[in-house]
């Protein structure tokens, strides 16, 4: 068998091998080695960061408008790409195909293009009484992603972080690394400085924590696990830079009493399970009325049946393989736990389903769960939806407010009464009734959720310095 395809590390403009051993990139679908990346250094950390504190003062001295030019292009090459980050996603970490097409593909074009178009009247100066206020780029960031949304991850942080004039040292998943390259290749093409963005691969506790120590690096800007985000926040804080985090989420649903039930269900129960539930804001709590509590599971296990659970190339498959076995482990063990806590299971359970490998697990339903059990406390990161009765819209706003995450959530009820319990729930963003993802709303949340905000005018913001010029 032919060893797998190297995707090298990106540095000063220059794809570059590394040295030493490589990191296996699998299918989680089949189990076969699709590619790998090399285990990054420190000493490339150094030489990425010196490429990019380089490139610093000819990219951040360009007008907005030149810099925009190049993030549009940046933003067209990768709508030009969509059928090839589309596939490249699906077989690195499993998504379905159509999702991959249509979100895992489709949203960096969207946020990208939505900043380009933000930037020309984002307010660069001001005035303040006798001061001028001037937004600065914050100087060379440090970029570290997660796997689940490999692509859209790190255009929500490049893109801004571009158009503000900084430069850019990006470590993505070593799980779901292969889309890097290709951003990598098609901000070459759009005229991006060498050195502007850099790409070095490799494991959280070397290339993660060689770039959140480094002293040249000027901001850290991290999304992924909780855990993973508190151990940046202690490694940066050594040389005192600016940290922005967007970690775990254990969102509530929560279904009122005057809700269009068979709405709230489908819709909550897509969200609860999109990306095969591996998503930080998964609506993985359902808050029911304590006397519709059966009623509500019923229609749950109505649309849960409509779920095809298969091979994630087939267009019919809407829940594909975990990302890798370990994760599938991870959320078997939460089903168990809250079986053996005592869960009633509506639909699913523990193991894999008929025929499939053991990246795969079968979707579920959690009935009667208690808003203090394990899992309606811990982020499952899995296809796994608790459903909590209630009794009152207070009982129902604490249990929402009850984890120590606060990312995202969702009201469903008659409008004002929907929006006045959504603006009670202590968390980052509320959908309202089915309310659309807004690409351009600040995106990131409150307590172990993380901090600082994304997308958006918010997430221009995140990478600029202020200066007060008194005149």
């Amino acid at each position: 068998m032919a060893a797998p395809e190297v995707s090298p590390h990106w540095i000063g403009g220059e794809q570059v091998a590394g040295e030493g051993e490589r990191i296996a990139v699998v299918d989680p679908a089949t189990g076969e080695t699709v590619a790998a990346v090399p285990a990054g250094t420190a000493a490339e950390v150094d030489r990425a960061v010196a490429a990019a504190r380089a490139a610093f003062a000819e990219w951040s001295a360009l007008d907005i408008g030149e810099r925009v030019i190049v993030v549009q292009k940046i933003s067209d090459g990768l709508a030009a790409r969509a059928s090839d980050v589309a596939a490249t996603i699906t077989r690195e970490m499993g998504s379905p195909i159509g999702f991959s097409r249509t979100v895992q593909a489709g949203l960096p074009v969207a946020t990208s293009a939505g900043l380009v178009g933000l930037a020309s009247e984002f307010p660069w100066t001001e005035e303040i009484g006798n001061s001028l206020v001037v937004r600065q780029p914050v100087g060379v960031v440090g970029a570290i992603t997660p796997w689940n949304y490999p692509l859209h991850q790190v255009v929500a942080k490049v893109a801004p972080a571009l158009l503000a004039g900084c430069t850019v040292v990006l470590k993505p998943s070593e799980v779901a690394p292969l889309t890097a390259a290709i951003l990598a290749e098609v901000a070459a093409e759009a005229g991006l400085p060498a050195g502007a963005l850099n790409v070095v691969h490799g494991t959280g506790p070397v290339v993660g924590e060689a770039i959140a120590a480094h002293p040249d690096v000027d901001m850290v800007s991290f999304t992924g696990s909780t855990r993973a985000g508190k151990r940046v926040s202690v490694v940066a804080s050594d040389t005192v830079k600016r940290v922005a985090l967007e970690l775990g989420g254990k969102s509530a649903n929560v279904i009122l009493d005057d809700a269009d039930l068979t709405k709230a269900v489908k819709v909550g129960l897509g969200n609860a399970w999109i990306n095969g539930g591996q998503t930080c804001t998964a609506w993985t709590r359902m808050l029911v009325p304590a006397a519709r509590h059966d009623e509500i599971v019923d229609l749950a296990v109505a649309a849960a049946e409509r779920y095809t659970v298969g091979d994630p190339l087939d267009d019919r498959t809407r829940i594909g393989p975990m990302s890798s076995q370990a994760q599938a482990r991870r959320v078997t063990g939460y089903v168990e736990r809250g079986i053996a806590d005592g869960a009633g299971v509506a639909f699913g359970g523990p193991g894999a389903p008929d025929g499939l490998g053991p990246a795969y697990v079968r979707p579920t339903i959690l009935t009667g769960v208690a808003p203090d059990d394990v899992v309606a406390q811990e982020e499952i990161f899995g296809p796994v939806l608790s459903v909590i009765p209630y009794t009152g819209d207070d009982e129902a706003v604490a249990i929402a407010n009850s984890t120590v995450y606060g990312l995202a959530g969702a009201v469903f009820g008659e409008q004002e009464h929907a929006l006045a319990v959504a603006k009670r729930m202590r968390t980052g963003q509320v959908d309202v009734n089915g309310g659309a993802f807004n690409p351009m709303a600040p995106f990131g949340g409150y307590r172990q959720s993380g901090n600082g905000r994304e997308l958006g005018r918010f997430g221009l913001e995140e990478f600029c310095e202020v200066t007060s010029i008194q005149r």
